[in-house]
């Protein structure tokens, strides 16, 4: 017997929401236990309903789809609703993660739900697919809103971002500090690759590292080119990545 799927959609489209739950109902192994706007609230409903199956659109307000399953230790099942090109979705292919494209097609649907319970074991390497999907554009500055004004701090001072409970602040080489609206997770997506995130609340510029030392468990301590000499330490469980990353 297959099994059934408790489902959630999320979506930042009211009208793909509804037309999703219209092709669903088709479905006997899909049971809809609710739909969310934006990655926020798909967060909370994921982790209360504690669904199967996510249908997840990628491209959505307050958090995007890559954002909000990177805040999940267990993520559920996920068929990506998607308006990426072609070229984009080779990445889903390569790793064996079913998407739709809108507009949603009854027949692909079912293509994707059949698949679904062929492959009902298999895990999502989110970590790889959101690297190959994320092309990131060439920035120079990013922007801070100081009351009406808003400030363009270039790349090339910025030493860290930092996450501090639910704010992210910005650190310059001259020692000033910004409050940035961006996410780690936004600016991690945003940055070029020397922008190399070391923990869960800290990205640093490695143009920026004056020394590195070992710390315990694996753990690095970065000693930043700043006014401040900034000790910055890694999470642990960065640690391998960073040594492949820096070589050391």
């Amino acid at each position: 017997m297959d099994k059934i799927w408790n489902t959630l959609i999320i979506d930042d489209e009211a009208l793909a929401r509804l037309r999703l739950k219209r092709l669903l109902a088709d479905q006997s192994t899909i049971s809809v236990i609710g739909e969310a706007a934006n990655g926020a609230e798909g967060l909370k409903l994921i982790e209360s309903l504690r669904p199967d199956l996510v249908f997840l659109d990628i491209e959505m307000p307050v958090l995007n789809g890559f954002e909000m399953l990177s805040r999940l230790s267990v993520p559920p099942k996920v068929i990506f609703t998607t308006a990426y090109d072609q070229y984009a979705l080779k990445a889903f292919d390569e790793e064996s993660v079913d998407y739709l494209l809108k507009p949603i097609e009854k027949e692909r649907l079912a293509k994707a739900i059949n698949r679904l319970q062929v492959h009902a074991d298999y895990t999502i390497p989110l970590d790889r697919l959101i690297r190959q999907l994320n092309v990131k554009k060439e920035i120079k500055t990013l922007t801070v809103k100081i009351g009406d004004r808003i400030l363009l701090v270039r790349l090339q001072e910025l030493i860290y971002m930092e996450a501090e409970e639910k704010y992210v602040f910005l650190n310059q080489l001259d020692g000033k500090r910004h409050l940035t609206d961006f996410t780690l997770s936004a600016l991690e997506a945003k940055l070029p690759s020397h922008f190399v995130r070391i923990s869960r609340s800290i990205i640093i510029n490695s143009e920026q590292i004056k020394e590195i030392r070992k710390g315990f468990n694996g753990a690095f301590f970065f000693i930043m080119n700043d006014q401040q000499n900034s000790k910055l330490n890694s999470g642990r469980s960065y640690g391998a990545s960073l040594k492949e990353v820096f070589d050391i």
